[in-house]
């Protein structure tokens, strides 16, 4: 294994504290107009706003690079956009309730009380208190899975060489760990999750077939029914068949909204769902929150 050299304690650009902060800071005017690898502050400069969007209403902006993660603590009524740029992203996702963390995404309840496997459009994150943490509104994907979860550091370093999460081919729970960290989470805190833009079909016989993605600018929209925590992690599905490690950018944009009322078709779309809205705004509302 190559290392790289360190440099001389001489290097006029980083040899001393004053030049080592110029650096730093010439790095963040290189950036500029770039595609960027953290969130942009204020959300409100993003330099390519949705059309849909108001730009002031933005409270999250970024791009996610392949083999990356990111977090996010958003308000109730907050929408999230995930956008596979390129083609190649996938967006392995976890939520939780913000005020109480150990409440939860559960997989198993969202697919088992909802009657479907596939989430897209019109369809709910659930916990395993039979609370809304999320719906999902909009998804020109179609590309999605609810069943194996995501990669892991074993298998990863057995395919690719490496499943560490500095390393080239990072395993989603490696990136999850850190997300998780963040926001005062271990190992422990993490279930199974979802994850769309990479899809993956189960025949008759319960053979799952890897359909891949999309394309190019496919994009889900998360709306947030409690006060919500996201973990993102954007790496390769652990069905992928191709033999070397692909992940692309990941847009993740997150604005004002309203959360889900009474009033909207999705309240009343299925008698679960109407179930899961209810007790989730009797929770809120007991706690002073809705």
């Amino acid at each position: 294994m190559t290392t790289a050299s360190a440099p001389p304690t001489s290097d006029p650009g980083t040899g001393t504290t004053a030049g080592a902060r110029a650096h730093a800071r010439a790095q963040e005017a290189a950036a500029a107009g770039q595609v960027h690898a953290m969130p942009t502050l204020p959300a409100s400069a993003w330099p390519s706003p949705p059309a849909d969007v108001d730009p002031a209403d933005l409270v999250h902006a970024e791009v996610v690079t392949g083999g990356g993660y990111t977090h996010l603590a958003v308000a109730r009524g907050t929408h999230v956009r995930l956008t596979d740029l390129t083609g190649d992203a996938c967006a392995h996702v976890l939520a939780y309730r913000l005020d109480r963390p150990w409440e939860r995404l559960n997989v198993a309840d969202t697919v088992k009380v909802q009657w479907q496997v596939y989430l897209t459009a019109g369809h709910l994150l659930l916990s395993d208190a039979g609370r809304v943490l999320a719906s999902v509104v909009q998804d020109s994907s179609g590309r999605q899975d609810a069943l194996f979860g995501t990669t892991t550091r074993a298998r990863n370093a057995q395919r690719y060489g490496d499943g560490d999460a500095h390393g080239p081919s990072p395993a989603g729970r490696e990136l999850f760990a850190l997300a998780a960290a963040k926001h005062g989470l271990t190992r422990r805190d993490l279930p199974p999750s979802v994850s769309f833009f990479q899809g993956v079909r189960v025949d008759d016989d319960g053979r799952p077939h890897f359909e891949g993605s999309a394309g190019a600018g496919a994009a889900v929209t998360l709306r947030a029914e409690v006060p919500l925590l996201l973990l993102v992690a954007n790496t390769a599905h652990p069905l992928d068949p191709r033999p070397e490690f692909t992940s692309s950018p990941l847009e993740v944009l997150a604005w004002h909204g309203s959360a889900t009322t009474p009033e909207d078709p999705l309240w009343t779309a299925t008698p679960e769902g109407r179930r899961a809205f209810t007790n989730t705004v009797a929770d809120l509302t007991a706690r002073g929150i809705a």
